[in-house]
């Protein structure tokens, strides 16, 4: 598997980078974790416009799938080779509702899905192309998933936005790559099921020893310097700040 990094910051875009999104290719197959503000224009320096193979949003924040509602135009009305097949769209309860209100004006309440094939998320595992996709909810104000992505005996976690929860803790048991939001810092905030902190991070790559750790999602008043710091604290492995354009292989 290849992780390209579209997107790293937390809560709005900063200076350097859109909000979260994550491009995970294998075999041919490009999968699109999350499409938060900004992550359309980033994601053209990646993967051509009408090459994703499959969308997944971890939950329904802006941070998190607000260019969703760009992409719908993108894709509603091209001109050039006309309109695309149906986009598999993966995400929580009320997708399709939240994306047309926060769009406004759609031609019509099913405009959507006459580009997005959308599909609800529920705990448990699922094919997406090449991928094996194991899914459960975690600790957040809203309906929210991490995933697991399995292929050709590979793993990658993506946590999404979550407080510390045992769901994230086993679907991260072992995995090659723990993609992990680190949006509070350690000793300032202290909000339960909302966010986790660099150390915390640092302490669940540690409990579910994994092989490798990628703090993302960190807001623009966030020092991600003292959260990396914080994860190599309590965690031994190697441990990276996410990157617009960073690329792993996996």
């Amino acid at each position: 598997m290849k992780l390209t990094v579209i997107g790293c910051s937390g809560s709005f875009p900063s200076a350097e980078s859109p909000c979260s999104s994550y491009l995970v290719q294998a075999d041919g197959f490009s999968l699109l974790l999350d499409m938060g503000n900004g992550a359309l224009g980033e994601l053209q320096r990646h993967c051509g416009l009408y090459d994703l193979d499959a969308v997944v949003l971890s939950h329904l924040h802006a941070d998190h799938c607000i260019d969703m509602c760009a992409y719908f135009v993108a894709r509603y009305y091209r001109l050039d080779g006309g309109r695309p097949a149906h986009l598999p769209v993966y995400g929580p309860a009320g997708t399709e509702q939240r994306l047309t209100e926060a769009h406004a004006s759609t031609p019509s309440k099913r405009s959507m899905s006459e580009v997005f094939d959308f599909r609800t998320l529920e705990p448990g595992t699922l094919r997406i192309g090449p991928f094996t996709v194991h899914t459960d909810r975690v600790s957040h104000p809203v309906e929210a998933f991490a995933f697991r992505i399995e292929h050709g005996g590979r793993s990658l976690v993506y946590s999404g936005d979550t407080g510390p929860c045992p769901a994230l803790t086993g679907l991260s048991k072992d995995a090659d790559l723990l993609l992990c939001e680190a949006a509070f810092t350690h000793g300032k905030e202290d909000i339960p099921d909302l966010h986790l902190n660099g150390l915390e991070a640092g302490q669940l790559a540690d409990t579910a020893q994994v092989r490798s750790l990628v703090l993302t999602h960190i807001p623009p008043w966030t020092d991600p310097e003292t959260n990396l710091r914080d994860a190599r604290s309590v965690y031994d492995g190697p441990v990276a700040l996410a990157q617009p354009g960073a690329v792993y292989e996996i």
